[in-house]
C-alpha cells in the first residue's frame, strides 16, 4: 500500500503498523507521515490542544522553548518585528520576548485566529512545536516563507527523526495530533526545494533562513 507525501508528492510506503493506525515514508525525502484517514478532525484537534498545561509563568516550559527565544534575542533587536505561528494556548514564547522589550504577534489557527496577520511581513518568525501538527506542510511552509522579509529567518522546534530512532517506542509518534515527522533529508527538501536561502540544523531547533 502507498500514499502519496503531503510535503514533496514523492511515493510513501508503509513505514510502521499500530493497531489501525499506518505510517507512511516517503522515498523521495524521507519524511514519515499518518494516514490521512486518521487524522483528527478539527474539533477533536482543537480539544487535544487545550489539555496541553501550557503555563507561560512555569520556568521548565521557558527553558523548553529557550533555543528559539536565545536565538531570537542574538539574532534580533526589540524593533524588529516577530510572529509566533501556532502561538496555542500558552504563548511562552511571546511572552519572553516581550519581557525583553520584543514586538511579537500570536497567530494560531485555534486560539488567535487573526487572518489579517497573515498578510503581513515579519522580520523573524518563531514556530516552536508546530510544524510536526501540518496537515499540508508544503502548503504551510510556502505561507510562512511568504510572510518573511527578505534575510528574515524562520525558527522551528520539532523532534527530527533519525535512523538511530527506534520508531516503535518513540514516544513522538504517540500523540495524535503529530502528523508529520522530519529527517534531515527533509529540512534539505524544504530548503532546496521551497526557495529558501540555507537551513541550519542544531538539535531540535531548525532555522531556515528566507
Amino acid at each position: 500500500m502507498t500514499h502519496s507525501c503531503p510535503l514533496c508528492d514523492g511515493l510513501g510506503s508503509v513505514f510502521y503498523k499500530k493497531n489501525d493506525i499506518v505510517f507512511y515514508q516517503c522515498e523521495n525525502c524521507l519524511g514519515i507521515f499518518v494516514d490521512k484517514i486518521k487524522r483528527l478532525d478539527e474539533k477533536s484537534e482543537k480539544m487535544r490542544y487545550e489539555i496541553h498545561e501550557n503555563d507561560v509563568e512555569n520556568q521548565g516550559y521557558q527553558k523548553f522553548v529557550s533555543p528559539i527565544t536565545s536565538a531570537i534575542m542574538r539574532d534580533y533587536t526589540p524593533e524588529s518585528q516577530g510572529l509566533d505561528f501556532g502561538a496555542g494556548t500558552g504563548p511562552v514564547i511571546s511572552k519572553i520576548l516581550q519581557d525583553n522589550g520584543f514586538f511579537v504577534k500570536q497567530y494560531d489557527p485555534f486560539f488567535h485566529n487573526f487572518p489579517q496577520l497573515l498578510e503581513e511581513r515579519y522580520d523573524y518568525i518563531a514556530c516552536c512545536e508546530v510544524i510536526e501538527h501540518f496537515y499540508h506542510p508544503k502548503k504551510d511552509f510556502l505561507l510562512l516563507k511568504k510572510l518573511l522579509k527578505p534575510n528574515a529567518k524562520l525558527y522551528c522546534m520539532t523532534d527530527i527523526y533519525s535512523e538511530k530512532i527506534d520508531f516503535s517506542s518513540w514516544y513522538y509518534k504517540n500523540d495524535p495530533t503529530h502528523v508529520f515527522f522530519y529527517h534531515l533529508k527533509t529540512l534539505e527538501w524544504i530548503k532546496n526545494e521551497l526557495g529558501f536561502s540555507d537551513v541550519k540544523i542544531e538539535k531540535r531547533l531548525i532555522t531556515l533562513s528566507n
